[in-house]
């Protein structure tokens, strides 16, 4: 099997980190102490701290739908399916007319709660039994629920926040964090994973100083830290061990999966199948599947559901003589032409898929073959990070030279040859906009990148000013907390 992250974990792992089946009537708290295990018997020797971290690490895979719904809820693709109540909370999410029922939106909410439970329950039992190497996988914990709380405070804003065990009837007395006190939880927890991690990680696909680096710079530019993040990040583009990739078309084909260019990725593996009555607990990158062209016969690519879709205006955004375009965007329309491939078209077709996140022939897919995918999700690449790091130079006013720099380098893969952008000031900061968005097409940042910049009232249709900058809290976390937390404004 390809990936660190497996099944193997034991029964316990699976009693006490069971994750809500899109049940109406749990909580995310509601689960804790259903079970009678005696956890503080537990945590007795290395491999109890190794089997708890796998736990904590699997929670990655549902994150699927984290970047699902990053790209629908901004301007890059419209929601897609085979028409348009298929996956009713996507087509809520593309129209902005979300509410506080939305069971997709929940998901993230219960799946990434589930991971930051998953890792708190390794923390609170840390200094329990030494081991030679035990601060590496305290460091990878406290990534993981870095990760997990960033994904949270991003799309919810204020949440709850705790650094043990969630016990049941907190959620009438918890408060919801202020964004600031979240951050700075993340922040501490990522300081100690790159004071204690290398940037060569035990096995293929656990977290890296590498990893923790890019997220707090990722952090700290959420903040407008500007001057933190430059700082982090200029330390990782000079000591670290990450470059581009020179072929940009290798990057998202099994060959470029945890490459020169990956920083961080979620692993995915396709050796054991799931089902729609589980979908988090699929090895698979389900995501691929939904992407996937709708009733599609041909060469290179399989099936899916046609959700994602690209729009017009996206593709357009592509400069002439830019090599990443083909890569990722698909013309159906053209490839058709091109190979005598047929498919179908669904709800809102536009003649264009994600290319990056397509299902490929040739795949073990065991199960339902567009529930278990292995394309892993590169959830941080080197790219990434010199234009987060050309940003902040550029956004703080510290130094548009070496912002051009870091700019420029990635548009020279891009286009295969310089082709440098000279501007300075505002013009750079929109240079630096357009080439994020041109660059990460179909990973799942757009929309974030639009609301912490002030413009995605500007460029997403439906979105409101002070209300869509968040998503809202699921109604029955809401109920569940009996008047303790309100509601997101204007939802």
């Amino acid at each position: 099997m390809k990936t660190y992250i497996n099944k193997t974990f034991t029964s316990l792992f699976v009693l006490l980190f069971v994750v809500s089946n899109n049940s109406c009537s749990d909580s995310y708290l509601e689960e804790v102490d259903r079970y009678s295990i005696d956890s503080e018997s537990y945590f007795n020797s290395e491999e109890d701290y190794y089997n708890a971290l796998i736990g904590a690490y699997d929670l990655l895979q549902s994150s699927y739908v984290n970047v699902l719904l990053g790209e629908i809820a901004s301007d890059n693709t419209l929601a897609g399916g085979e028409s348009a109540t298929d996956v009713v909370g996507f087509q809520q999410v593309d129209d902005m007319i979300h509410t506080p029922v939305n069971s997709n939106i929940r998901d993230i909410w219960n799946w990434m709660y589930a991971g930051v439970s998953r890792t708190n329950f390794i923390l609170e039992f840390q200094d329990k039994t030494d081991f030679a190497g035990k601060e590496i996988m305290i460091g990878e914990a406290r990534f993981l629920r870095a990760y997990y709380y960033f994904e949270l405070v991003k799309w919810f804003g204020p949440v709850p926040v705790k650094e043990t065990r969630f016990e049941l009837g907190e959620e009438t007395t918890i408060p919801r964090a202020p964004v600031s006190e979240v951050y700075a939880l993340i922040e501490k927890d990522l300081k100690y994973a790159i004071d204690n991690l290398d940037y060569t990680a035990p096995e293929l696909g656990r977290v890296t100083k590498g990893a923790a680096q890019a997220l707090l710079g990722k952090a700290y530019l959420y903040q407008d830290k500007f001057s933190d993040a430059a700082i982090v990040l200029d330390d990782l583009i000079l000591n670290g061990p990450y470059d581009l990739i020179t072929d940009y078309n290798t990057i998202f084909e099994n060959e470029g999966e945890n490459g020169v260019e990956s920083v961080f990725e979620v692993q995915y593996s396709d050796a054991e199948g799931a089902g729609f009555s589980c979908l988090q607990c699929s090895e698979g990158n389900v995501a691929v599947g939904f992407n996937g062209i709708r009733n599609y016969s041909g060469p290179e690519f399989d099936s899916g559901f046609s959700f994602n879709l690209p729009t017009q205006e996206v593709v357009d955004a592509f400069e002439d003589g830019d090599l990443r375009k083909e890569v990722a965007i698909l013309d159906i329309d053209g490839w058709a032409a091109q190979t005598g491939a047929t498919f179908g078209t669904g709800n809102e077709h536009t003649g264009y898929y994600n290319r990056k996140y397509i299902a490929r022939k040739g795949d073990l897919n065991t199960g339902d073959q567009n529930l278990t995918n292995p394309n892993n999700y590169r959830a941080i690449r080197f790219a990434d990070v010199l234009l987060m790091a050309a940003e902040a130079y550029n956004r703080g006013s510290i130094d548009d030279s070496k912002a051009q720099t870091y700019l420029n380098r990635v548009r020279e893969r891009a286009f295969g040859a310089p082709n440098n952008v000279t501007a300075t000031g505002a013009a750079l900061t929109d240079a630096i906009a357009k080439e994020r968005r041109v660059e990460l097409v179909g990973e799942g940042h757009r929309f974030f990148d639009l609301v912490r910049t002030g413009k995605a009232a500007l460029e997403i249709e439906g979105f409101t000013e002070g209300k869509n900058e968040v998503f809202p809290i699921p109604i029955e976390e809401i109920q569940f907390s009996n008047g303790n937390w309100q509601q997101n404004p204007n939802y």
